[in-house]
This record gives C-alpha cells, structure tokens and sequence, in this order.
C-alpha cells in the first residue's frame, strides 16, 4: 500500500471518530467502528447534530510504529494451548478479519480493538536479533515456535519490513522447529526457507484462505 508510514505517535487517529465512520471512508477495513478501548476513563460518542456538511470521503491510512520490545518470546503455561511459546513479530494486523480474537490486545497498548488493530501497526525491527539472542542462553529447551497466534506474521506491511524472513533465517540457522499459521499469500516469498525447514522435519504449516462476503 502507498500510503503506509512511520508515525510515532499514540494519540488517537486524526481523521477517525470514535465511532461510526461513513461507509465511504472505511473502504477496505473490516471494522465499522472504532470504540474506545476498555481501559480509558472517558468514552465518546458521535452525535448527528442536524448540520449535514458533505465532506470529500478520507482514506483511512495504515500507520506504523516501532516496538521496541526487549525480548521476543512469548510463554504460557496453559493447559488449554497447544505450545508453550510463541512470537509475534506485529501487533495489530492488516488482514482486519472483524471475527480475530485478538483484537482486545490492541486495548492493552492505548488503541481501540476496532479500526485501530487493523490501521494502527507497530512492528519489532528487532525480532530476529532477539531471537538469535534467546536461542543461544544456556538451558534454553527446544520446542516448537508457534507464529501466527496472535497476528498474521504475513500481513501486507512484512512485504516492507521483512522482519518474518529474518526469523525464518534464525530458526533455520539453529535448525529450530516452528509452528506457522497464516492468511498472507506474501508466504510464498518465504518458500525457500519453509522448504527446508519443512524437508527436516522442522515446519508445521497452516494456511488459510481469506473469504469475501
């Protein structure tokens, strides 16, 4: 997309309301509306005042910032997951599939799990390093990775960012099995890597289509 870029700030979208957004300027996203997150004091609510102003329809922009997260690693102990440690190398995704269970983790960072997971992005630049960093600790126990349990590692901003392709590399460097799940045809890119890993024995991968209504 053209009109990606870096934005460091966390203040609310400018051209969005808190809630529901004309039809004609959410073209391409899933949410129709943009709740404030359950952790904010305040609420809005937008009011039709009786003043009909017609107005040139504001493509809603993916914006993009830097987490600039410490470790990489995620780890659960429940007994109600299959794997026991995962990455997730974005928050909030691209895809906007309005049914994602994974869209109340956007209220835990500031945003609205509504039209700011999917426009409102925040990438690990330094995934792999911290990754490659975490393989190498004495006692580390090899298991599966899983990628894909929270967002898709191949929304459309990895074709930009290539973080997913510098994991990739990490793990088949040090020969480490992975558990990939994903909507993003951008995997193809990837199907060097996957390749290999998958003739070791290294690779679970599941692929889902999307669906238009």
């Amino acid at each position: 997309m053209t009109d990606r870029q870096n934005h460091p700030s966390t203040a609310p979208m400018p051209d969005l309301l808190p809630d529901q957004r004309p039809e004609g300027e959410r073209r391409g996203r899933a949410a129709s509306t943009n709740p404030a997150n359950r952790y904010e004091q305040h609420r809005t609510e937008q009011v039709d005042d009786g003043w009909e102003i017609d107005e040139e329809p504001r493509r809603i922009r993916t914006q993009v910032t830097i987490d600039r997260t410490r470790s990489i690693i995620a780890r659960n102990t429940s007994p109600d997951v299959p794997f026991d440690r995962s990455i997730n190398p974005y928050r909030g995704c691209e895809h906007g599939c309005i049914y994602c269970f994974a869209r109340p983790t956007h209220a835990q960072i500031g945003y609205s799990p509504g039209l700011d997971f999917e426009t409102r992005l925040m990438a690990k630049p330094r995934a792999a390093e911290l990754l490659a960093k975490a393989l190498r600790k004495p006692g580390y126990q090899v298991a599966p990775i899983a990628m894909g349990t929270n967002t898709d590692p191949y929304q459309p901003i990895e074709r930009d960012h290539r973080i997913m392709r510098q994991v990739l590399e990490v793990l088949w460097e040090h020969r480490h099995p992975l558990s990939l799940t994903t909507k993003g045809s951008l995997i193809l890119r990837d199907a060097d890597l996957l390749g290999r890993m998958g003739r070791a024995g290294l690779g679970h991968i599941t692929v889902f289509s999307k669906t238009y209504d």
